[in-house]
């Protein structure tokens, strides 16, 4: 329980009175202009495959209807519809980055097929059992609660469904750990708070991460709210994780 707890305090920005539903929030509406291209930049194209990983194992129990929890500007949501299902669900908290995800759309043509909404991941919009799989991409890292957020996602998840999740993580083999921490402590906050213009959100970004749970210990967060078949697969010498799990 110590890591969790420890994530808990994690917030963008500590001088704030504003709880971190709230500052993540505004820390997203404020660089959504420049959250695709900093996305990319910084993980040097990497993120790409990421998220291909993730849409592997969401086509893997042959979804149809699919939720995208803290969907951002919906990269991942997109993504999904290589697998051609009936309908992808976005929420997101941040309403800036939901218009430049909607402005993705047109441009794509998948208004059809996907629909971007205002919503909270504690609080999901949509009835119980409804979705064949649930899948969040660098987003319950943000969540405010993060055991309440999980919970969510499996309520709507239908009997059998499945939830697929990519968060950063830290790699533990020498030298990439060290490599990696010099990055991402020295090198992408002052690239992230020049391109983007805001003071703190690459600043929380490195502090976040290495705050939460991660491998092992996440699969135990998620069987405690629930989940079953739970996997943690390290990527890239373990700077993301891929995390499975079922209803």
């Amino acid at each position: 329980m110590q890591a969790t707890q420890k994530y808990g305090q994690v917030v963008p920005d500590a001088n704030s009175n504003l709880g971190k539903k709230a500052q993540v929030a505004d820390m997203f509406n404020h660089i959504a202009g420049n959250y695709d291209f900093l996305n990319h930049f910084l993980s040097l194209g990497i993120d790409k495959v990421w998220r291909k990983r993730a849409i592997r194992e969401v086509g893997m129990v042959g979804a149809k209807n699919i939720l995208d929890v803290a969907t951002g500007t919906g990269d991942l949501a997109i993504a999904a519809n290589a697998l051609n299902p009936d309908q992808i669900m976005g929420i997101d908290i941040a309403d800036q980055m939901l218009e430049v995800g909607r402005k993705k759309l047109d441009d794509l043509g998948l208004n059809h097929k996907i629909s971007l909404h205002t919503a909270d991941s504690e609080c999901i919009p949509y009835p119980s059992d409804t979705f064949d799989a649930v899948m969040c991409a660098y987003g319950v890292r943000n969540f405010e609660h993060l055991e309440a957020g999980l919970k969510e996602m499996l309520r709507v998840l239908k009997p059998g469904g499945k939830v697929v999740i990519l968060e950063f993580s830290q790699p533990t083999a020498f030298p990439i750990k060290q490599l990696y921490k010099f990055y991402f402590r020295y090198i992408l906050p002052v690239l992230g708070r020049v391109v983007s213009k805001h003071g703190t959100a690459y600043t929380y970004l490195p502090e976040s991460v290495s705050a939460f749970p991660q491998g092992k210990e996440f699969t135990e967060v998620l069987m405690r709210c629930g989940y079953s078949r739970t996997v943690a697969k390290p990527l890239t010498l373990g700077v993301t994780s891929l995390y499975t799990a079922f209803k």
